[in-house]
């Protein structure tokens, strides 16, 4: 039986102001009202500000791809939020700057260079079995912190190499945590109509979280340096090189710290969140988590995965892939019109606001059969054909598109079938999941489960499933909220 996950209540109509700001502190996912999720573009206006929502294939890809020229600047919010965390990264940047960096990033975080850091995705993955196998058998923990610590390994040892790496994740990841919580959620100098050039006020604590995040990368970039020319890859001299070899110019220190804050946020925080919410989605849905089980007990064979063998863990990547459409990490794109544009008859003025939501399109009523329900066959090769590629953007898409995609859905696939041979969880009983969007989308409070250890794998069909009803039969299913 298909499960629906958790979400925030609908409202029937659209909020007032006031209740719309309410919610947008709250929750950025509460302010879609039910029609939301069946336009295909719409407009309002918050104070002095109008904001024009894509929300179709063909607004999207207009408003990404097509007319991207026109709309390549993020917000007002986002680049606020941001600056102090990644400077002028390309995450945030535009213009010049964004189009002269843009090819060394690509260059580094191609599916090309994934063969050089696949080992390290794997060895970090081993890492974190062994770890777990030390637990007592339904041993809580919080499988968000556990992803993320996961995660920030892997991309800490990625940009400065395995040794650096190790000693500085743990640093960057707690200031990044903070820096998410202090953050404000709405730019009201822009909805006031204030110009851009202003600057706005920050809580001293996000100044001081990104202040302490940009000190530990100085500080290691200044060591990764220092280090032999003959040490083992990483992204950050990579990175170096590659921008010499593009732009005939290397990147200064600011701009390799803030390319190197950018890398981090993005193949760090995105990931964990949506590998927390991918075993979130499997503890509740049993004949998907035997799927899953089957598919790694037989393609694995006992063994840690490898790059050679992605390609077979076929429904493994399908099951991530449903849980970045049910929850995507970031859950609204936001950009301001460079000029007076066109979106499909709607006239679009200078200065407006350009969402696209993969919040709403993931969902959306028109696009997706069973939008609420989590169905990853929806993403077996043999259904491609039925998916439009506007439709589903948890990376974006267009000349803005994530340049980490193939690295972060490699690492996604190999950790998640590392950790799936050895181990299942099961969501904490009496926890209520409530999906809330800051900057990115994460689970409110964390995600309270226990570790279940399986039987050895040894490539049986039957290993997965007879787990699974083993541990359905001693522990009952919880509540959730929707």
């Amino acid at each position: 039986m298909d499960f629906i996950p958790p979400f925030p209540v609908r409202p029937s109509e659209p909020l007032p102001p006031y209740r719309l700001f309410q919610a947008a502190y709250r929750n950025l996912l509460e302010i879609w009202e039910e029609k939301a999720f069946e336009y295909r573009f719409f407009s309002t206006r918050i104070l002095m500000q109008t904001v024009h929502v894509c929300n179709s294939p063909a607004t999207v890809k207009y408003a990404l791809l097509t007319g991207n020229a026109s709309f390549e600047r993020k917000s007002p919010q986002m680049r606020h939020a941001l600056e102090p965390l990644l400077g002028d990264g390309l995450f945030i940047s535009d213009g010049k700057t964004w189009r002269s960096r843009r090819p060394a990033i690509a260059a580094v975080v191609h599916q090309s260079k994934i063969d050089l850091f696949a080992p390290i995705m794997v060895e970090t993955a081993s890492e974190m079995v062994e770890r777990w196998n030390k637990l007592r058998p339904g041993q809580p923990v919080d499988v968000l912190t556990e992803m993320a610590h996961l995660t920030s390994e892997i991309i800490s040892r990625t940009i400065f190499g395995r040794r650096l790496g190790a000693l500085r994740a743990g640093e960057i990841v707690e200031g990044f945590s903070d820096y998410q919580r202090a953050v404000g959620q709405l730019d009201f100098m822009s909805l006031l109509g204030l110009p851009d050039w202003l600057p706005r006020l920050q809580r001293l604590s996000v100044k001081r979280s990104g202040r302490r995040i940009l000190t530990v990368l100085e500080e290691t970039i200044r060591e990764s340096s220092a280090e032999t020319a003959g040490e083992e890859p990483s992204l950050l001299r990579l990175l170096a090189a590659a921008s010499l070899a593009t732009t005939g110019q290397p990147l200064d220190a600011n701009a390799l710290r803030n390319e190197a804050a950018t890398i981090f946020m993005a193949g760090h925080e995105t990931t964990a969140n949506s590998l927390a919410w991918t075993w979130y989605l499997l503890s509740q849905a049993p004949d998907v988590e035997a799927r899953l089980h089957e598919e790694v007990d037989r393609v694995l064979q006992g063994g840690p995965p490898s790059l050679a063998v992605l390609p077979r863990l076929v429904y493994t990547r399908a099951i991530f892939e449903e849980a970045l459409r049910l929850y995507p990490p970031v859950p609204i794109l936001s950009r301001q019109a460079m000029r007076d544009e066109q979106i499909q008859n709607h006239q679009v003025k200078a200065g407006s606001l350009v969402l696209v939501a993969p919040w709403l399109l993931h969902r959306h009523k028109l696009f997706w059969e069973k939008p609420d329900h989590f169905v990853p066959e929806r993403f077996l090769p043999e259904n491609a054909a039925a998916r439009d590629k506007f439709c589903y953007i948890p990376f974006a898409v267009g000349p803005r598109v994530c340049a980490g995609m193939g690295f972060a859905l490699t690492e996604a696939v190999l950790c998640l079938a590392a950790l799936a041979q050895r181990f299942a969880l099961r969501l904490q009983t009496g926890t209520v999941v409530e999906p809330v969007a800051r900057l990115t989308l994460r689970p409110r409070g964390g995600l309270p489960m226990t570790i279940h250890p399986r039987p050895a794998a040894n490539g049986a069909a039957s290993a997965g499933a007879g787990f699974s009803a083993e541990i359905r039969a001693s522990e009952a299913m919880p509540r959730t909220q929707r």
